[in-house]
């Protein structure tokens, strides 16, 4: 399984260290193996190979050999010589424990660099404190929402539906005063009475 192209899930979080070990004629092998006690899942990122300054010119010849498989069959790494080419990058290459290294040609002392990568186990609460800070982040970069701006064709077009409006009332008034009662005409005073009364005796 390869660690570099993101296929973790979120409930696995990884973490890389720094991993390197040395080949010389003391030691002409390395095993790099997962203790038993382990559970999480390793990768091993190479980076780099090269000679240190007490090498002799000759060819150095570095090979690797994964335990897991069935063939186990060594590739070589490297062909390294101080005068010719004294270290080599080993970008891309990645290896499952348990994978042997073992300096098949020359003295050394050899190098080999790289990154251990581990796959933790996030725990509940772990995923709680991340879901709380991605909602403070979301909170925190949404901008407040402003009200739509009125433009002036709407501006206009409630004036004017007002003052319709207003015109409309204005007409309801003068019809409901046309359809009122006319007040009865004011009675005439005594004099007017009495001369009635003096036309009648003659």
């Amino acid at each position: 399984m390869s660690f570099s192209d993101s296929s973790y899930s979120r409930d696995e979080k990884p973490v890389s260290l720094l991993w390197g070990c040395e080949l010389s004629s003391a030691r002409s092998s390395h095993t790099f193996q997962v203790p038993e006690d382990w559970s999480c899942d390793q990768q091993l990122v190479l980076r780099t190979i090269c000679l240190g300054e007490a090498a002799r010119d000759e060819f150095h010849v570095v090979e690797v050999t994964a335990e897991d498989s069935e063939s186990r069959t060594p590739v070589p790494l490297a062909t390294l010589k101080p005068s010719v080419l004294p270290m080599a990058t080993l970008d891309g290459m990645e290896l499952s424990p348990p994978a042997t290294f073992r300096l098949r040609a020359g003295s050394g002392p050899v190098y080999i660099s790289g990154q251990l990568v581990i796959l933790l186990q996030s725990s509940d609460e772990d995923d709680e404190e991340d879901d709380e800070e991605d909602d403070e982040e979301e909170a925190v970069e949404e901008p407040p929402k402003k009200p739509p701006k009125r433009s002036g064709a709407q501006k206009g077009s409630s004036a004017k539906g007002s003052s319709a409006k207003k015109r409309k009332l204005e007409k309801e008034d003068e019809l409901r005063n046309s359809l009122a009662p006319k007040a009865p005409l004011p009675s005439k005073g005594r004099g007017a009475a009495r001369g009635r009364k003096a036309a009648a005796k003659k």
